[in-house]
C-alpha cells in the first residue's frame, strides 16, 4: 500500500511522465534497429538462393552484429530507465513518509501497517476507514504544489523495467 501511495501522488505521476518522454528517443531508436533487422532477415530469406555464400555470410554476419547491438541497446535502456525510477520512486517515498508520520501523530495514530503484500506486513482484520493511504496522498499533493499530470492518451509502453522496490515505511 505504502509503494501505491507513492505511485498515485501527482509528483510521482508528472515524474513518471517526464521520464516516458525522456526515454521515447531511445525507445523509437531501438524500435528502428529492430525493424531494420528484420528487414535484412526478410531479406535475406528471400534472396538467400540468388546471394553468393561470400554474400549470405556477409549479410548474416550483419544480422548478428545489429542482434547485438539491440540487446545491449536494450539492456541499456531497461538498466537507464529503472536506475531514474528507482530514484524517483526513492525521492518520493522519502517526502510521502516524512508526511506519513507528521499525519500519523496529529491525527492520534499509534500504529500505521503497510497492507502491501510483505511477509511481515500482515493485515487480519481492518475496516475500511482506517486506510488513511487516500489523506496521506491528498496531503503530500496539497503540501508538495505540483499539480495533478494531464490525462496522457495511451501510447506505447515505457521500456520494460521491473518495479521499483518500496522503501520502508515507519
Amino acid at each position: 500500500m505504502f509503494q501505491a501511495a507513492v505511485t498515485q501522488t501527482n509528483e510521482f505521476q508528472r515524474g513518471f511522465a517526464d521520464l516516458q518522454k525522456k526515454y521515447d528517443p531511445r525507445r523509437a531508436q531501438i524500435k528502428r534497429l529492430s525493424d531494420e533487422i528484420d528487414t535484412l532477415t526478410k531479406q535475406l530469406q528471400t534472396q538467400g538462393a540468388q546471394l553468393t555464400d561470400a554474400e549470405r555470410v556477409s549479410r548474416a554476419r550483419t544480422i548478428d552484429e545489429k542482434k547485438k547491438q539491440l540487446d545491449r541497446d536494450t539492456q541499456d535502456a531497461q538498466s537507464d530507465f529503472q536506475n531514474d525510477m528507482q530514484q524517483l520512486f526513492t525521492t518520493v517515498a522519502q517526502k510521502v513518509d516524512e508526511l506519513m508520520t507528521e499525519y500519523a501523530e496529529r491525527e492520534g495514530y499509534t500504529l500505521v501497517l503497510d497492507a502491501g503484500e510483505q511477509q511481515n506486513a500482515t493485515v487480519l482484520y481492518a475496516i475500511q476507514s482506517t486506510d488513511i493511504s487516500k489523506a496521506v496522498i491528498e496531503a503530500y499533493n496539497v503540501k508538495s504544489g505540483v499539480p495533478a499530470p494531464p490525462p496522457q492518451a495511451p501510447g506505447p509502453p515505457a521500456v520494460d523495467a521491473p518495479q521499483p522496490q518500496p522503501a520502508p515505511a515507519h
